[in-house]
């Protein structure tokens, strides 16, 4: 995942705006980085993303190992689609839309072969 990729889908918060929350704000608990326009408080599917990056934030950094994931976005987008369509989180209003596997529907005029 890069800097500017999105990781709270439901409120549409970068991981570049979370890493500087933290950085500048200082959380105790990784529950406070909700306090970043509500990470965390949608679906859920963020959360384990957030305590990761608290718990790296904890860490020495001469001994961090860096990131701890190795996703793309798109990987990332597939995964929280599969998480919501299981039933385990619904999104918050106004979130980002599922990204579909399936092939766009032929608009009307349009016939297939």
């Amino acid at each position: 995942m890069q800097l500017d990729d999105t990781i709270c889908y439901c409120f549409h918060i970068s991981k570049r705006k979370i890493l500087n929350f933290i950085r500048v704000h200082r959380p105790r608990r990784a529950s406070q980085i909700s306090e970043c326009g509500g990470a965390g408080t949608g679906c859920g599917w963020c959360v384990n993303y957030l305590k990761r990056y608290f718990a790296e934030s904890q860490q020495d950094a001469s001994n961090s190992s860096g990131t701890t994931e190795d996703l793309t976005a798109a990987d990332y987008a597939r995964q929280r689609a599969a998480y919501i369509k299981a039933g385990h989180g619904k999104p918050a209003a106004g979130a980002l839309p599922l990204p579909t596997d399936e092939p766009p529907e032929l608009s009307a005029g349009q016939q297939s072969n």
